[in-house]
């Protein structure tokens, strides 16, 4: 088994934490939302759907490149669905990502291939996904879904 990526979180507030990802980036400040926190940083539901997202991102530009379809750029929108557990406790119950791309279908004749096996390149949705539903959509830039 490979050793994955390695963070420390530390407490500087009553809610509030530092993400220290290592010498060679930037650290992040994370909060709860008000009531509880002071809504100072992201939350961690969207740390998780952000993490998400990228990854998907990323394996669409890695599966785009395999294939030599040039996009004209990729973005994303993510979203959490939260409910209450049979025990009262908050859970999501779901994650959806909205996928763009730059350019429209038509002028990326091998499109089809690329959204057959992108998701599979994601580490982090296929890991989620075991527990949460993550749906997913592909739109061109013409707005057209693709999947």
């Amino acid at each position: 088994m490979e050793a994955g990526p390695t963070i420390r979180i530390a407490q500087v507030g009553a809610y509030v934490f530092t993400v220290d990802f290592g010498a060679a980036l930037p650290g992040l400040l994370t909060d709860e939302a008000p009531p509880i926190g002071g809504g100072t940083g992201p939350v961690p539901e969207q740390m998780l759907i952000a993490g998400v997202a990228n990854c998907l991102c990323a394996s669409l530009v890695f599966a785009l490149g395999k294939f030599r379809q040039d996009a004209q750029g990729v973005a994303a929108e993510a979203s959490c669905r939260v409910a209450r557990n049979p025990e009262g406790r908050l859970r999501i119950i779901g994650i959806d990502v909205r996928i763009l791309l730059g350019a429209e279908s038509d002028a990326m004749p091998r499109i089809d291939r690329v959204l057959e096996q992108f998701q599979r390149f994601c580490t982090v949705s296929e890991s989620v996904q075991a527990g949460i539903p993550v749906a997913v959509t592909v739109e061109d830039g013409g707005g057209r879904r693709l999947a």
